[in-house]
């Protein structure tokens, strides 16, 4: 059936944005509007004509409330079939009348659970069941029945009704319905993730991850291409995500935002989460080309530029701090860069940034909020998604063990945590030296832990001298350490636990290298 005339209504929502205009064109319209508890006492107190569905269904709310569009002349009106005679004959012979359109969205259960006070009731009592079943019901029979869950849709029902003299086409009611469902399926995924992940439920499972794993991601947009022009691609995002995110970043000048622009920008923002002092770091293909502290942001930025200015031509630039107009003119005078990604800018560092077209410039404020602990972290596969807990550890000083004859100063301990702190996001066999709280050699993403010491060695240069460096994983044997002693690095952090740990250290102590054993690894592949 294409068009199907719409006289009476079922309107009931928790998010009663939009639904007095929509009742008052309905009414408008001479569309009967069946309501229920709080939307019904909307719509009456604006003047529009409403029956409650106890009047509808002849049957009262029961149950506190949990009970009233259960019943089988709401579900009835919904899913007859207009064209079965038999439907038909069993409607007139029960004198049920049809519902055409209905208009429902869900209890706020997310945002329930997003509240720290919320109680176990709450929760419980914010699981939709009416909802849902009238949702699901209408979207079933979306050849005869209208349903519309999203308050952005009221505009283009109204338009579809009024152009088709009270109808809507068949391809609008499809649409709708895929909508619907959707929608159902994400609030279903929330509170099954809810219970599972519930240590008080009794279907509890083992660990931090339960049996089955249920992701629900909306689209958020198109993208130009994937990684290669020849491949297709688009954004989506997860709709129970809660910690920081590109998706709630605002893109405040340049070009639309490429997918390899996203992957860029997700590793830039993993680093800017992990600093709390002004920070700024430089990435290419998801790793650090230069990062620093500073006492101001300027500073920051201008230390982590000259870790690498070669690799800095066509970066991602990301800084945890306000830019103001001091940073901005040295960001400025960088030659090509992809993206800046900042929590802000003043009006005066954003107005000189954006006269460089092609540069995008995102501000995310959430970045001075930090990590947010306890998250988890997917990586798709062929046929399967890899979960864990998110590496989001940090490490404590004083747990950390000297193992050599030398112990790290107090100015070498500062770099060495923040070397750590870099080694996180660079790709393993990784290694980070640094001096003074700034990055000046980086290898990565190395087949053998001694190739990315030669390599960090290479591009350190004479800064290697007095400085202090970083592995992501242990040294299996003594040749990596040698390549940076004999450029002159002082300190070593490393996680420690090879079976070659004693001539490591023996070879520390032979060059007279403080060396301190972590007991973490910060494998990135």
């Amino acid at each position: 059936m294409d068009t199907i005339r719409i006289k009476r209504a079922l309107v009931s929502v928790s998010d009663k944005s939009g639904v007095v205009e929509l009742g008052q064109a309905l009414d408008k319209l001479g569309i009967e509007i069946i309501s229920t508890g709080g939307t019904l006492r909307t719509l009456r107190d604006a003047g529009i004509h409403a029956i409650s569905v106890s009047t509808f269904t002849g049957s009262p709310e029961i149950l506190g409330g949990r009970v009233k569009t259960l019943h089988p002349k709401i579900h009835a009106g919904i899913l007859y079939r207009r064209w079965e005679p038999g439907d038909v004959e069993q409607m007139q012979a029960a004198d049920y009348r049809g519902i055409d359109l209905v208009v429902v969205n869900l209890y706020p259960f997310k945002q329930t659970v997003a509240r720290p006070s919320a109680t176990e009731e709450e929760i419980i009592e914010n699981i939709d069941i009416g909802g849902p079943s009238m949702i699901r019901a209408a979207a079933k029979n979306f050849e005869s029945v209208t349903v519309v869950a999203d308050p952005s849709d009221y505009a283009e029902l109204l338009r579809e009704i009024r152009e088709s003299q009270g109808t809507t086409s068949l391809a609008f009611r499809r649409r709708c319905a895929g909508k619907a469902y959707a929608m159902t399926a994400d609030y279903d995924r929330a509170v099954a993730s809810w219970f599972a992940l519930d240590s008080t439920a009794p279907v509890q499972t083992s660990g931090h991850f339960p049996e089955q794993l249920i992701l629900q991601y909306s689209k958020a947009s198109s993208l130009r291409y994937g990684e290669n022009p020849h491949q297709e691609a688009a954004l989506y995002g997860d709709t129970a995500w809660s910690a920081p995110s590109l998706l709630q970043a605002n893109i405040l000048a340049g070009k639309e935002l490429s997918y390899n622009n996203y992957s860029d920008l997700d590793a830039c923002l993993e680093m800017l989460l992990d600093f709390s002092e002004p920070f700024a770091c430089i990435l290419k293909h998801t790793n650090p080309c230069g990062a620093a502290q500073g006492a101001t942001l300027a500073e920051a930025y201008a230390r982590a530029y000259e870790s690498d200015p070669l690799s800095a031509y066509g970066s991602i630039i990301g800084l945890n701090k306000l830019v103001d107009m001091e940073t901005a003119k040295l960001l400025h005078e960088t030659p090509f860069v992809e993206c800046m990604l900042a929590p802000g800018y003043t009006p005066e560092a954003l107005e000189l940034l954006a006269k460089k077209k092609t540069r995008r410039l995102l501000a995310l404020s959430d970045i001075l909020n930090g990590r947010k602990q306890g998250s988890t972290s997917y990586r798709f596969i062929q046929g399967g998604v890899l979960a864990q807990t998110a590496d989001d550890h940090k490490l404590d000083p004083s747990a950390s063990q000297v193992v050599t004859k030398v112990s790290p100063t107090p100015e070498q301990l500062k770099s060495l945590m923040f070397a750590w702190t870099v080694v996180k996001h660079t790709k393993s066999n990784a290694i980070v030296i640094a001096k003074d709280l700034a990055t000046v050699g980086i290898g990565m993403g190395q087949t053998s832990r001694v190739d990315s010491s030669f390599l960090a060695v290479k591009r350190a240069g004479e800064r290697a001298k007095g400085a202090v460096l970083a592995s992501d994983a242990f040294f299996p044997m003594p040749d990596g350490l040698e390549v940076a002693a004999d450029a002159g690095v002082k300190a070593v952090i490393q996680p420690g636990g090879s079976k070659g740990d004693p001539d490591v250290i023996a070879a520390a102590d032979r060059l007279g290298v403080a060396m301190v054993f972590t007991g973490v690894r910060h494998f990135k592949h």
